[in-house]
């Protein structure tokens, strides 16, 4: 188990990020661009200080138009630099994007467990006050990109730990 400290001083971007973000997922078809689903979003990602249930914990919550609401949860652990999940759903990892002369990116790779042949690359950009970020993950199966999910959130609050609303986002 790594300290929120260690974490922090090893990958400080990663750090900057807790907090409750909001957004909008968007999934598109990489032969015809066209837009297949799309959904709001709450994250709220933590660095719990005890390593409880992980070293870093994300859970998001997805918000559909038509009612249909999902909650997933993400712990995952520190090592070597980067943070790494094993549950139910995924197998994979986050590092700083190296180089980055502004250390505003960081790179994921996961595997899906339900869908096998399936993977993908995710990057994510902040802005230069932490408050913004843009995310574009690229699904592949069998080596060839069929999917793109476009994500942009904003942080509504550093305090994750106050956070009580379960609601779906309205702006």
């Amino acid at each position: 188990m790594a300290t929120k400290a260690e974490i922090a001083e090893n990958m400080p971007l990663l750090a900057a990020g807790e907090g409750v973000w909001e957004g909008w997922y968007r999934y598109y078809d990489a032969t015809n661009g066209q837009l297949i689903d799309q959904h709001r979003s709450r994250l709220i990602c933590r660095l719990p200080e005890d390593g409880k249930p992980a070293d870093y914990h994300q859970t998001n919550h997805y918000f559909w138009e038509d009612g249909r609401k999902e909650v997933r949860e993400f712990p995952a652990n520190y090592a070597d630099g980067r943070i790494w999940w094993d549950n139910d759903l995924i197998k994979g990892w986050a590092a700083a994007m190296q180089p980055d002369d502004n250390n505003l990116s960081t790179c994921l790779n996961w595997v899906r467990k339900d869908e096998p042949g399936i993977y993908l690359y995710e990057m994510i950009q902040v802005d230069e006050t932490h408050n913004f970020r843009s995310r574009v993950w690229q699904w592949f199966r069998d080596g060839k990109c069929y999917q793109r999910t476009l994500i942009d959130e904003r942080r509504v609050s550093d305090d994750w730990q106050s956070w009580t609303n379960n609601d779906a986002p309205t702006d």
